[in-house]
């Protein structure tokens, strides 16, 4: 049986799509409006969010996140700092495969703490390698060097986090179920008779 099934493989390319396009299209028009770069951060976070929610699987995650750095490269060659979210994608999955899925995301509360401390810690691993290899100093020194740039991706965490927990206790809520809640119902099922 393979690891990724179609059902995870559909919800790793939409998710990848979604974040790629998205932050191609909008984050750099956002950045060069205001300087900030919290739109980057809360599109690929709540938008991995709802993928770990959804796959819980180790690695699609990091999967999602080198198919939307080919997506952002595709659209803007130039954007090498995206490679700070490739990293943040790879921390991503780890961390809440650590906490173990069925913690994060057995309450309200689990979901809250979890999934905002998880984007907090990626979005600031982005954040200092961003600042640290891809910034020209002038844009770091308005910010504070590559520390107030770290500050700046864990403040656009913590917004990712929230807008993803939001998103996640609204499915959840409307009563959508996951593949591994719909397989395991399934098991249940069979097991009765």
């Amino acid at each position: 049986m393979p690891y990724f099934k179609s059902v995870d493989i559909a919800a790793i390319a939409l998710s990848a799509g979604l974040w790629g396009v998205l932050n191609s299209i909008f984050s750099p028009i956002f950045f060069q409006m205001f300087g900030l770069p919290f739109l980057c951060d809360l599109i690929g976070f709540s938008v991995l969010t709802v993928a770990v929610w959804w796959t819980r699987k180790l690695g699609s995650v990091t999967v999602i996140g080198l198919i939307a750095t080919v997506i952002n490269f595709i659209f803007n060659p130039a954007a090498t700092q995206f490679l700070g979210f490739t990293a943040a994608s790879v921390v991503f999955d780890i961390s809440a495969w650590l906490i173990k899925y069925d913690n994060v995301f057995r309450k309200k509360v689990n979901i809250t703490i979890s999934i905002i401390s998880i984007s907090t810690l990626s979005a600031t691993v982005a954040g200092f390698i961003i600042g640290a290899f891809f910034m020209v100093a002038p844009a770091l020194a308005k910010w504070g060097g590559v520390l107030g740039w770290v500050g700046l991706h864990a403040v656009g965490g913590v917004l990712g986090g929230v807008i993803g927990v939001i998103l996640v206790t609204a499915l959840i809520a409307r009563g959508i179920q996951t593949q591994v809640k719909q397989t395991n119902q399934l098991g249940k099922q069979a097991n009765a008779l």
